[in-house]
This record gives structure tokens, sequence and C-alpha cells, in this order.
């Protein structure tokens, strides 16, 4: 039975099983996507490796269709920060950074998960953007327990974020319209998960809850736009993004991720 905790969806033990299954069936898409992406090979070309894995487990793209959305993931290249469209036309070369977001739905349960993929050999700024944005994710991640509050997960995200920053000497860009999310028998729920903020606000979170942690970190300013497509979200300058993405569980023993591959 599905209850509520002050707006935001509690899921029981099996149900949280049942997440599991959907998020394995994400983790194996991402996978196949992973084995694909190379030089020479297009965003489309990738929907399609993604969209087969998916089908041919017994679930539904979450994406295909989601607001009119066309594809079974987001492809986002370079300055993309995130919803870019896969297109045949749009080809992979080396050098560039792709990030690829990818749900699924089954038996009525989601799964979300995002990566950030190098194509062939990569800059050492590119590699230490997408290392920053998967620790910030990892940060947020470990945070997702019960009696914490809900931006004690954001600042966590976001101090790894200003850590890597420092580290590396690069000031980078923490976006802030876009971020985490409740997901269970939807796949965007209450509450938003800001990628930063102060810690110990927000509602305090109980073992049954599910969260996307997902930050999005660029090379350069925190801005965005949306170009004409009314989808595909880039950096205003032009600078590099990254995107990382998990969905975590809370349960009795802590964070349970349930789109890690198996």
């Amino acid at each position: 039975m599905l209850r509520r905790g002050k707006g935001i969806e509690l899921k029981s033990a099996g149900e949280i099983q049942a997440m599991r299954a959907a998020g394995l069936v994400v983790a194996r898409a991402l996978g196949a996507v992973r084995a694909h992406a190379a030089p020479g090979v297009s965003t489309g070309e990738l929907d399609e490796v993604a969209d087969q894995v998916i089908r041919d487990a017994g679930a539904v793209p979450s994406f295909k269709g989601y607001h009119g959305f066309p594809a079974s993931i987001c492809a986002s290249v370079n300055e993309k920060v995130v919803h870019g469209i896969p297109s045949r036309t749009e080809v992979l070369a080396e050098g560039d950074l792709l990030s690829v977001d990818c749900g699924a739905i089954l038996e009525g349960w989601h799964g979300d998960s995002a990566v950030t993929l190098p194509i062939g050999a990569i800059s050492a700024a590119d590699q230490a953007l997408s290392a920053a944005t998967e620790a910030a994710m990892w940060a947020g991640v470990e945070q997702v327990r019960a009696g914490n509050k809900l931006t004690d997960i954001s600042h966590a995200v976001e101090s790894a974020a200003r850590a890597a920053a420092d580290r590396d000497g690069v000031a980078y860009g923490i976006i802030a319209e876009y971020g985490g999310h409740g997901i269970g028998t939807q796949m965007h729920m209450e509450p938003f998960l800001p990628n930063l903020g102060k810690p110990g606000k927000g509602p305090k979170l109980r073992v049954g809850m599910a969260l996307a942690v997902e930050p999005m970190l660029t090379g350069g300013t925190a801005d965005t736009e949306e170009l004409d497509d009314e989808w595909t979200v880039v950096t205003a300058d032009g600078s590099r993004a990254s995107h990382w993405e998990h969905t975590v569980a809370i349960t009795e023993d802590g964070p349970w991720v349930l789109t890690a591959p198996e």
C-alpha cells in the first residue's frame, strides 16, 4: 500500500524491490550505450540501442512521449547540459563529452539514471569535470538516509563540487534550475531536490522514500539557455557540462542505489 509522507510517496520493502528491478533495466541500457558510444556513432543510434534493451526487458522507456519528448534517452553533447534530443545527424567525434540520461518503467515503477561518457580520448579538463560531478553525486547519495533533512543531500552535493573546484583550480558552475526529485510510481515526484543549499532544511527523510540524486556541473558559468527545440538546455557561455544521476531508496540499512549495475 502506498502512503504519503508530507506529499512524498512512501514505498514498502517489496515496492522498493520492484523499483530495483526497473533500476537494473536502466543500468543495462546505460551499459549498452556506454559500450556503443564512440567516434563516428550518432546519438540517434545510441537512442535505438537503449530503447531495444529497455523493451527486451519487458519495460517501457520513461522519456519517450513524456510531455512530447521524442526519444528514449537524453543525449547531451559538450555544452549541452540536459535534455538533448538524440539524432541520426548528430555524430560523435573524438574528444566529445556525452551525458546520457535514461529512464524505464517496469510494472508501474520507475528507474532514472545518468552518466557522462568520454568519446575517445578527452581533455584532462573534461575528465576532471566529469569526475567532480560524479563525486558530487556520490556525496549526495551518502546523505539519503532516514532522519536527515532533504537539504542535507543538497549541501553534500554542493560541498563536494566546491571541494573539487578548489582541488582542480576551476570554478565549476553548479546548475541550480535543474536538480533531483522524488521518484516511484511516477518519474518526477515531490520533492524537488536542489543541488546546492544550506543543510537541515526541507522534509525529514524517512524509510520508504526514493530520490533521484542528479548534479550537473559546468566548466564555466552556471547560467543556462534553452534551445528553440524547447528541450535542450545549454551553458550560456558554451562551456562543457557533465551530468550524473542515480535513483536511491532509503532503507533501514541506509541508502540503496537502485540504478547501480548488478
